[in-house]
């Protein structure tokens, strides 16, 4: 059967499921003693079986199964009965998941086998739960350490904010420095006293004539 989340598909498959599957349907925990003698957690019920009600409007009625009917999924236990409008006694059906089972009937050979089939699986999963497969070490291949030299780092000096008042002082020196360079271009280097331009025909004719 595959498992489906519709609830409708649900429904049907539980209704419309063969005969193998509703027996698996039946099944209902051991008690705490069974459970420790058996080795097993649950089993399908069968008729002979002394159950406890756990749930439900009869909760603590312990009794053997009678009946089982399979067509609408309920078990009959023994003692527990109701009355009719007619005064007839009739058994109270009991759906197999609100039992336990104090008592198990081992009249069937066939039944002694399942339970100990179950038993050898559960101890199975009990070893590997406990003894997990230790995996064996990896060999570590020795990894080569490389040498990086370490280069001396010169510390750069953090550069002023020039404030406005140093602004002003800066110029003011290039302003000074220029003024002096003009100064000593001044000096060095005085330009000649030109003559008038009627001067300068006369001695040309002086220097003609002689």
């Amino acid at each position: 059967m595959k498992p489906t989340t519709k609830p409708s598909k649900q429904r049907k498959m539980l209704y419309q499921a063969p005969d193998h599957i509703r027996h698996k349907l039946f099944a209902a925990p051991l008690s705490s003693e069974l459970r420790k003698s058996h080795g097993v957690k649950s089993i399908p019920v069968r008729s002979g079986d002394t159950v406890r009600i756990v749930r439900g409007d009869h909760k603590g009625v312990e009794g053997k199964i009678t009946r089982i009917d399979r067509r609408k999924y309920r078990i009959y236990v023994e003692g527990l009965t109701r009355e009719k409008v007619d005064g007839t006694a009739i058994f109270v059906p009991i759906h197999p998941s609100k039992v336990t089972i104090t008592n198990l009937n081992l009249d069937d050979k066939w039944r002694k086998q399942i339970i100990e089939r179950k038993k050898a699986a559960h101890k199975k999963t009990e070893k590997i739960i406990e003894k997990p497969a230790e995996k064996p070490p990896k060999e570590v291949t020795p990894v080569k350490e490389e040498v990086i030299e370490e280069k001396p780092l010169v510390e750069e000096k953090p550069k002023e904010k020039k404030t406005r008042a140093r602004k002003k002082a800066t110029v003011k020196k290039a302003i000074a420095k220029k003024t002096e360079k003009e100064e000593e271009a001044e000096e060095g280097e005085k330009p000649k006293a030109r003559k008038p331009r009627a001067k300068r025909k006369t001695t040309k004719k002086a220097e003609e004539e002689a």
